[in-house]
């Protein structure tokens, strides 16, 4: 053999070698099971346990922190979940407890874990940064499943709307009885999230709350983020492979600004043209990737 022909064919050597790894990693990981709020109809309740494993195999961690009633709140769902079938423990930490190693390891074999609603600002300070944080995270890597509904929803997103806002002649953020009267610059209050849900941020019981200016703002001063407004008894299922799909009894509002003409950032108004708005009922699906959405048939 010539020396070009055995360079040749090492050169084809090679390249069987390497070309299995220049091949895209199929996609990994379990699901994200967002609801907005309100009554969960039992379907969602079901469907939940069934992405955690299904009855009898699902092991299930209620992190009850965001409510007022953490005991109360935690309990509660913990029998619900029990009632399909599921293993259950709550989860009721502080920020100490949350930087344990050995409270960590107590999701290591969990399947699902599920937020309570509440007040989202009461759970993101226990958990960011936190041993435990990276344990819930992992349940997800290893095809599990995490939910979580109302403040429950509101943290599942890189950055998280808090509720509060800033009003004209206020210096101060503060809570002013859910209402948003305006579209304008900095008047959302929006801090870290858990981080579960990339590329997006969240709002919650949004149709029945008339929330569309709170989420509007937040995504014309973050054109980057797809907003989705989940509605009450209704769920955003988010897939191992990124895509959208819209579950319960209402709809998911998506507002995707990606590709809009929005006023300069030091201009003293906010506006925006070309957003894409898409309303989605149950059944629907979204690919925030192409921004493409499909409407349930019926």
């Amino acid at each position: 053999m010539s020396d070009r022909s055995l360079s040749l064919a090492l050169v084809g050597l090679v390249l069987l070698v390497t070309l299995p790894a220049l091949r895209p990693a199929p996609a990994a990981g379990g699901h994200l099971l967002i609801v907005g709020g309100g009554e969960q109809p039992p379907e969602l309740v079901s469907h939940f346990v069934e992405l955690a494993g299904g009855s009898g195999k699902a092991k299930i961690a209620v992190v009850p922190m965001a409510s007022s009633e953490p005991v109360e709140t935690g309990k509660e769902k913990a029998d619900e979940l029990t009632g399909l079938g599921a293993r259950v423990m709550v989860l009721n930490l502080n920020h100490d407890q949350a930087m344990s190693d050995s409270v960590a390891h107590l999701l290591d074999d969990v399947t699902g874990v599920w937020f309570t609603g509440g007040d989202q600002a009461r759970l993101t300070p226990v958990l960011l940064g936190t041993p435990a944080l990276r344990a819930i995270q992992a349940v997800r890597e290893r095809g599990g499943v995490i939910g979580g509904t109302s403040a429950g929803a509101a943290i599942m997103s890189d950055s998280m709307i808090t509720g509060n806002q800033y009003r004209a002649g206020v210096d101060t953020v503060g809570y002013y009885d859910d209402e948003f009267p305006t579209i304008g610059r900095r008047t959302i209050e929006v801090v870290p999230g858990l981080g579960f849900l990339h590329g997006a941020i969240v709002d919650q019981h949004f149709i029945r709350r008339e929330r569309h200016n709170r989420l509007l703002s937040v995504v014309l001063e973050r054109p980057t983020l797809v907003g989705v407004g989940i509605d009450e008894s209704t769920a955003l299922e988010v897939e191992p492979d990124g895509r959208w799909e819209v579950r319960g009894a209402g709809s998911v509002m998506v507002y995707d600004a990606r590709h809009a003409r929005i006023t300069p950032a030091g201009a003293p108004l906010l506006g925006a043209s070309g957003i894409q708005v898409a309303v989605l009922p149950t059944g629907s699906r979204f690919d925030p990737q192409s921004g493409t959405a499909v409407l349930a048939p019926r």
